[in-house]
């Protein structure tokens, strides 16, 4: 079993089942931090559970479907505190504008901004008692246009938009919030799409894992290379 550090604090971990949020998932608890893991697979989320335990670390899963209130209520009721909050949950379905349906519209509008929105917001109240912080997994899709990618860049320049006015309107207080800028990476999140010919050309997450915990020092941006 390997040791893991000193308990350091409570992280939240939204899409927390695989890909990056496994990822970080992992990362954290190895330095000591309490894992809470949600999403809407509880198979996924048992699974990482698992994982952290058996590798000597702290961790329990939620089920939460971060696009319905209810369920991100439900889910903030059950925690005592939380120090970190990474909202990874979103999703991407790709092409060109004219073939998306208004189902794929809704599902990554209200994935990528609403269910980031709802969970900053029912979060708060623990995060200003600990005078925690918000890391929102964003992408170079924040940063820039790209081909067939018009709505889900839509979605994450907003989430941009929404850090940015938390960094803004928290300068007094003692949260802070950080956008989190990365390329593409081989995880799961391409499994239903063909726009990445090939994945497994892509970086890992747990490199882009480590680079977020590095740099999560409450600076107002991350950016890990492409």
């Amino acid at each position: 079993m390997e040791e893991r550090g000193i308990y350091v604090g409570k992280a939240v971990i939204t899409g927390g089942g695989t890909g990056l949020g496994r990822a970080l998932a992992h990362r954290y608890a190895k330095e000591g931090y309490e894992i809470v893991l949600l999403g809407r697979t509880e198979k996924k989320l048992s699974m990482v559970r698992m994982e952290i335990i058996q590798q000597g670390g702290q961790a329990e899963s939620y089920i939460c479907d971060v696009t319905e209130p209810a369920s991100v209520a439900e889910a903030v009721r059950q925690l005592d505190r939380i120090d970190i909050l990474i909202n990874n949950a979103g999703i991407g379905i790709f092409g060109e504008l004219s073939t998306l349906k208004e189902e794929d519209i809704d599902k990554m509008l209200d994935t990528n901004i609403k269910g980031t929105i709802l969970m900053t917001q029912k979060a708060f109240p623990l995060l200003k008692v600990s005078e925690g912080r918000v890391l929102n997994i964003i992408s170079t899709a924040g940063l820039r246009g790209k081909v067939n990618e018009s709505v889900y860049c839509a979605s994450k320049f907003a989430v941009r938009g929404f850090t940015e006015s938390l960094q803004k309107e928290w300068e007094d207080q003692p949260m802070s919030a950080t956008a989190v800028y990365m390329g593409g990476m081989n995880t799961p999140f391409w499994s239903d799409s063909d726009h990445v010919a090939d994945p497994s050309r892509l970086k890992g997450p747990e490199g882009v894992a480590d680079k977020i915990f590095a740099e999560d020092d409450r600076r107002k941006e991350i950016k890990v290379d492409s």
